[in-house]
């Protein structure tokens, strides 16, 4: 079972379902856009528990896979990397508070926590996505980077 591309696929689908997410309430299809924004947690979710069992049973079992790019492209490497990490760690209380609001029908204040959740959840998972894209499709074979 690949479960990096489990992940990436999910992050996929999480960016899908957010930006169907944004033109239904944009389209004033609240229903829609409740089911969506369920449906792109429901897939962050299951992303979270796949990522840590990958990253807590498989890697210690395997070892990790490093990044072998030299240049520019390492730099831009580890700064995707590093920014989709911290982001990730703070979009978690941003989206459980913004679903809070939301459950309480507090209209203002799920939609002030929205607009910082939102490109956070979005910028998460794109970046989600391309680092895998690094990190497994475009990472240089052992030996080419020296």
């Amino acid at each position: 079972m690949d479960l990096p591309l489990i992940d990436a696929c999910l992050n996929a689908t999480a960016t899908v379902l957010l930006l169907a997410g944004l033109v239904a309430i944009k389209a004033g299809q609240q229903r829609w856009h409740e089911r969506l924004m369920y449906s792109a947690f429901a897939v962050s979710l299951a992303f979270l528990v796949c990522y840590l069992y990958y990253h807590f049973v498989v890697i210690p079992e395997r070892g990790p896979v490093r990044y072998r790019g030299t240049g520019a492209l390492r730099t831009v490497y580890y700064a995707l990397l590093a920014s989709h990490v911290v982001l990730a760690v703070v979009n978690v209380p941003l989206c459980v508070m913004t679903f809070v609001h939301a459950r309480a029908q507090r209209w203002g204040k799920h939609r002030r926590w929205a607009k910082v959740t939102f490109p956070v959840w979005l910028y998460v998972s794109v970046t989600g996505v391309v680092v895998y894209l690094f990190l497994y499709v475009w990472n240089p074979p052992a030996g080419a980077a020296s």
